[in-house]
């Protein structure tokens, strides 16, 4: 049995890979792992389970941290029949989410799978991202306020 190097050749591609997948719709991953073929055997390490993290804040970025509040999430482990081991953790409590993406996770670490898993899952999620994030942009944007002063002549010494 081989196993494909567990960050995918390198540990910040991986990390995008995951964040980009965690990202993606249940339709979105679904689609994609019913396009490997053959469907890669598989077994789940830590089936999908739901549950809380605490979510920690900073005003202004950088003053003390501060407990927000609770958010749900559900986290799963897949491995392949190939030795891979994919992990997710998504915001939720979507079980089939967590799945597929931990499976897509897990298929992105192989060479039979990587191509596909890049070109119909995260090459398109990453553009609905961009697409979302330019047009929050462009919204917020057309909110902005322009100030300026005015020096009135009994205000000049």
């Amino acid at each position: 049995m081989t196993v494909e190097r567990a960050d995918g050749g390198g540990s910040g591609e991986r990390r995008e890979a995951l964040g980009t997948i965690a990202r993606a719709t249940l339709d979105e991953l679904r689609h994609t792992w019913s396009l490997l073929d053959p469907e890669p055997q598989h077994e789940f390490v830590r089936p999908p389970e739901a549950g809380m993290v605490m979510v920690r804040g900073r005003i202004g970025g950088g003053g003390a941290p501060f407990n927000l509040g609770e958010a749900t999430v559900t986290r799963a482990v897949a491995r392949l029949k190939s030795g891979a081991v994919g992990y997710a953790t998504v915001l939720g409590r979507d079980l089939r989410r967590a799945g597929f993406a931990a499976l897509l996770d897990a298929a992105w670490q192989t060479e039979a799978h990587r191509d596909l898993v890049e070109a119909d899952l995260l090459g398109p999620v990453r553009a609905r991202l961009a697409a979302s994030s330019e047009l929050t942009a462009r919204r917020t944007a057309a909110t902005k306020v322009a100030f300026f002063t005015l020096v009135r002549g009994e205000d000049e010494p």
